[in-house]
């Protein structure tokens, strides 16, 4: 499994990361829909075994649920071989309404609160790498949320910090307090758009990238079909999501469908093409791509070392082009 280095964090990540996101189960806002506890143990442990050497979760994910069973999925891993260990805070929910949608503090003394929570519930002594995971919108200056996880980290209890979902005028502000480990934008051949501003910002900064959905939530698979949209649990929040629904759907799919080629000429899934992309940007360390089950970890971990060439990338930028899917830069310089 190809690594790279994590900025100047010190943390030295695979290029593919077990993402948690669905593992939190149904009975939430933004939830995939129910997901069996045991089967998720299995695909993180799958991956782990793979050679995969970090997770990220997050504690909204299941409103705490999936940072418990990617807890109970590190008392399966040999200590030696237990993978890295990614969370994120910042958004607060409401225990008496569970499908209402969190709300994005990042109050210093609600993200600490947040941090001894997690430790607690994926049962480690120092989370690894510490994410704010959305923008604050109760008018808390970033200075100050910023400052109090580097305070974190110089208590021991995270050993890195980073943000997600932030634009370059957040960056840079928190930059000027202490330096942004890491960032972690959604990134796909369908969203495209932080190929435009963020990720060169990092790599102009010494900060990590770590990319979510780098297979567009599912669309950009080898199974997906408009009638797996219409089959997902009324919980799924892909239902509703605009690039799940047309006009965006035909597009999306015929993008999918252009990859094919690509897949069948390197031996691989259109999975594993849709990962490699993602990580051929200059800039990136990383994808963090989900999974339910060790098979659809099986379907993206080629992914993480497959290097598609100037023809094949070509052709995926010809084939967005073409489709008219999504909306950002279509190629890496």
């Amino acid at each position: 499994m190809d690594t790279r280095k994590l900025g100047t964090s010190g943390l030295e990540i695979t290029t593919v990361g077990f993402g948690s996101w669905a593992v939190g189960g149904g009975g939430w806002a933004f939830s995939w829909g129910p997901q069996d506890d045991a089967a998720s143990i299995r695909a993180i442990v799958h991956a782990v075994s793979k050679g995969v050497n970090w997770v990220d979760t997050a504690a909204i994910y299941g409103l705490g649920h999936s940072e418990e069973v990617v807890g109970r999925a590190l008392t399966a891993i040999p200590a030696a071989d237990r993978p890295l260990i990614f969370t994120k805070c910042g958004l607060i929910w409401d225990p008496a309404d569970r499908r209402a949608p969190a709300r994005r503090i990042a109050r210093p003394e609600s993200l600490r609160r947040e941090c001894e929570a997690s430790l607690r519930r994926l049962g480690v002594e120092r989370i690894d790498l510490f994410q704010i995971h959305w923008p604050d919108e109760s008018g808390v200056p970033a200075e100050d949320s910023w400052g109090e996880m580097g305070r974190l980290v110089d208590e021991g209890k995270v050993r890195a910090i980073g943000v997600s979902n932030y634009d370059v005028a957040l960056l840079e502000r928190c930059e000027r307090v202490r330096h942004v480990d890491s960032l972690q934008p959604p990134f796909s051949m369908i969203f495209r758009e932080s190929a435009g501003g963020v990720i060169p910002w990092a790599a102009a900064h010494g900060t990590g990238v770590i990319l979510y959905s780098p297979m567009a939530s599912g669309i950009l698979t080898d199974s997906f079909s408009a009638q797996r949209v219409a089959a997902m649990s009324d919980e799924d929040w892909r239902r509703t999501a605009p690039h799940f629904n047309e006009p965006a759907l035909s597009r999306n799919v015929a993008l999918r469908d252009a990859l094919r080629p690509i897949a069948r000429r390197h031996g691989t899934t259109v999975s594993a093409v849709a990962v490699a992309w993602v990580l051929a940007w200059p800039g990136v360390t990383g994808a963090i791509v989900g999974a339910r089950s060790p098979e659809q970890v099986d379907g993206w971990l080629g992914g993480g070392s497959l290097k598609l060439g100037a023809d094949d990338l070509a052709e995926i930028a010809a084939a967005v082009e073409h489709t008219g899917a999504g909306s950002g830069p279509v190629r890496p310089a």
